[in-house]
């Protein structure tokens, strides 16, 4: 995906398509969708090492994540990340690399752009 196509996210059909299942959720309540699937609790947590992730108690179903899969996918966000981590220049409005790793590195780390640490 180009710089100019990632600036129209909101225009791409899988945007439209979260968009639509946003509204068919407004009314959803969190009880309802526990009472719906008692294994909801353990089906939407993570355990990643020492970060715990319970997204149970958010307004998303197994279609919300189907569909932000579609967008991630549409959009590169895996190619963006390692783009990131390359040090290349992915901030479309500046023309820079973004460094966030930078900020979350050891300080001994070597994190490289345009050749520089």
């Amino acid at each position: 995906m180009n710089a100019d196509s990632r600036s129209r996210l909101n225009q791409t059909p899988e945007w439209t398509a979260l968009a639509k299942h946003r509204e068919e959720l407004a009314d959803a309540h969190l009880r309802d969708l526990f009472a719906t699937d008692p294994g909801r609790g353990a089906g939407y947590t993570l355990q990643v090492g020492d970060l715990h992730i319970d997204y149970s108690k958010h307004l998303v179903t197994d279609e919300t994540l189907r569909l932000l899969r579609e967008l991630a996918a549409t959009t590169d966000v895996f190619g963006l990340r390692d783009a990131m981590f390359r040090g290349d220049r992915i901030n479309i409005t500046e023309d820079r690399a973004v460094l966030h790793t930078a900020l979350r590195a050891p300080r001994d780390a070597v994190v490289e752009v345009d050749g520089e640490n």
